[in-house]
């Protein structure tokens, strides 16, 4: 999918003639032609004119408008274009409802006669593309007179709802506001909430709006009975105990999102529905059935990634999603990485493991995690063979926080600028995650950060350590549809313990560079060197990246980035040597997160050194 990533980004490669789809999305190319799937095709030009200077509402009205943004696509028959246009009528009110204009009009015609003076089989010129004009005016903006709130939405503040005196009164922020009273109701434990009334009535003389908004929240009543069905192989006990739904706690509209967020998230299932009974339970709760599909149990994919620093790489993995019938994953990869980058078999980056992930082990939050991974690592800097067992188990405190711990051990030879040396090491790592993003693949607000500790001991030299790193990263939002996201990360870690950093393996000490850190180096290029040029890695790091964001359309979009970093051989991060990289990026806006293809060049490369990085991937870089 990288590489299919790269293609796309290319102009070298985007012909009129071809047409590239990944998962039935059109990266780049034409359709077949589309006139040879509609029958008696019938193609028109469309003619849009709003009488007003706000860029806003134009774009509103351009994008409600089907007529504009399908006037590519022939309709069917001269009849299409009449539907076409009256449904567009309604769309395009809408659209100035929304914006609080109630005393606009629209007019279309087609080939010169208004739509509604057309005969109900009307015929046209079709010796060209049959002529529309779209003209509208807006009328005056309308704003808020009064608003009076009844029933259980007594006594509310019409300014926490956007309906202030004097805002403007649009319908979508009306829409909203009777929306927001109701789930604030069932947010009380209240079920059975409804808005039982909502009324506007618009005063053309004075372009003022009277707005009123009743509502009824009904009995308050805790979650009863949970029942599964659709299940097969997943045992409908664990489905109940995962999602967290509990007899006896309070309702919540939030917490019944939240467990099917955390059920569909298990892999299992192709669906998920949780549904609310009609009635209480005589004993005044409200009962439930979580509806399920399971999909595939077995699965197997593989997937690449190209970087004109580090070569191709491509992976590999099979899995099983429901071993034991509780949602057990096992999963067994492998990977080469390098490729092109050197000739030298042996030099190629290698990785194989088998893992193994338990969810709801011991409570219904936790999450045990098994795996033995054997790999061979080859940068610049070292050459490392390694395997690593480990043990762990992951909490979550809450929606947004994770507590994690695991014990691993390590062996691992190294070739690197202390010579040839071997180290079996046991660590405890501990990491705790805060993720407040609203998006994971592509966040628009929000921010995570994380914390973690990892002490150890090399048993061959008997030498204990500990490394502690931090990272913090922010986005946000500016304009309308967060057309500008400023989004930036710092990242810090000291390593303590250990005689000298030859006493650390070479996998466990620190370095900066490449797709993951600062960009425009090569893969572990920011380093502390020794006098004979070899980099040894370092006992501290801080690294920074600064990236804005811009949405050229609602697919494209650039980004111009700086990175920072520098790696000491001190316990304490020092300034002294700080490396930079600047350069822009594209993304592709897709269903499973953006397409990402970035240029960075070092500001101030090494001797010798890498003079730029090109990398592809899915998803932002942090």
């Amino acid at each position: 999918m990288v590489v299919a990533a790269a293609a796309a980004f290319s102009p070298v490669l985007i012909g009129d003639a071809y047409a590239f789809k990944l998962f039935g999305i059109t990266i780049f190319g034409k359709e077949e032609d589309e006139g040879e799937q509609v029958p008696d095709p019938v193609r028109y030009q469309v003619d849009l004119k709003a009488d007003t200077a706000d860029p806003d509402l134009r774009e509103a009205l351009e994008n409600s408008s089907r007529l504009v943004s399908d006037q590519k696509q022939p309709v069917s028959g001269d009849l299409g274009i009449v539907v076409k246009a009256r449904d567009d009528r309604e769309r395009l009110i809408a659209a100035l409802y929304e914006k609080a204009r109630y005393g606009g009009v629209v007019t279309i015609t087609i080939d010169g006669k208004n739509i509604d003076d057309l005969p109900p089989n009307p015929t046209f010129d079709r010796s060209g593309p049959i002529p529309v004009t779209v003209d509208i005016a807006p009328g005056p903006v309308f704003t808020v007179k009064e608003v009076q709130f009844g029933g259980d939405a007594a006594s509310r503040n019409p300014a926490d709802y956007d309906l202030a005196p004097g805002a403007q009164a649009g319908s979508l922020a009306i829409i909203k506001a009777g929306d927001k009273i109701v789930e604030q109701l069932k947010s009380e434990g209240r079920p059975f909430a409804k808005l039982t009334e909502r009324r506007v009535v618009a005063d053309h003389k004075s372009d003022t709006v009277d707005i009123v908004l009743a509502a009824e929240g009904g009995p308050v009543a805790p979650i009863g009975d949970v029942g599964v069905t659709g299940e097969k192989t997943v045992r409908p006990g664990f489905i109940q105990r995962y999602s967290r739904l509990n007899k006896g706690e309070a309702y919540s509209p939030e917490a019944l999102k939240k467990a099917g967020e955390r059920l569909r998230a298990l892999g299992v299932f192709s669906s998920v529905t949780i549904h609310e009974g009609d009635a209480l339970a005589p004993d005044g709760t409200l009962p439930m059935t979580i509806q399920v599909s399971e999909g595939k149990r077995r699965y197997f994919g593989v997937g690449a990634q190209y970087s004109t620093i580090d070569g191709f790489g491509v992976q590999g993995y099979w899995g099983h999603r429901n071993l034991f019938g509780e949602a057990e994953t096992l999963r067994i990869e492998g990977s080469v990485s390098r490729i092109g980058e050197t000739t030298d078999v042996g030099s190629l980056d290698y990785s194989a493991g088998i893992l193994f992930t338990k969810p709801g082990a011991f409570f219904p939050a936790a999450t045990l995690k098994a795996g033995i991974v054997a790999k061979t690592e080859n940068p610049d800097a070292y050459n490392a063979t390694l395997v690593t067992a480990s043990l762990g188990l992951s909490y979550e405190l809450t929606d947004q926080d994770t507590i994690s711990a695991s014990g691993e051990v390590s062996w691992e030879r190294d070739d690197d600028a202390f010579g040839t040396n071997d180290y079996l090491t046991i660590t405890l790592p501990i990491q705790y995650d805060r993720d407040a993003r609203d998006d994971k693949f592509n966040p628009t607000e929000g921010y995570r950060a994380t914390l973690s500790a990892k002490p150890g001991y090399e048993i061959f030299n008997a030498t204990p350590y500990a490394a502690f790193e931090g990272s913090i990263s922010g986005y946000l939002p500016f304009g309308a549809e967060d057309r500008l996201v400023l989004a930036g990360k710092v990242a810090a870690g000291v390593l303590i313990g250990g005689g000298g950093i030859e006493d650390i393996p070479a996998t466990q000490r620190f370095f900066a560079g490449g797709g993951g850190s600062v960009r425009g180096y090569g893969y572990q290029e920011i380093s502390p060197y020794n006098d004979e040029g070899e980099a040894t890695g370092g006992r501290s790091y801080v690294t920074a990246s600064l990236e804005a964001r811009i949405k050229i359309t609602d697919t494209i979009g650039i980004v111009p980035f700086v990175d920072v970093g520098t790696v000491s051989d001190s316990t304490f991060p020092g300034f002294s040597d700080i490396r930079a990289g600047a350069g822009a990026g594209i993304r592709y806006a897709t269903p499973f997160g953006p397409l990402r293809l970035d240029f960075a060049m070092p500001l101030n490369k090494y001797e010798d050194g890498t003079d730029y990085g090109i990398y592809a991937g899915i998803g932002q870089s942090f």
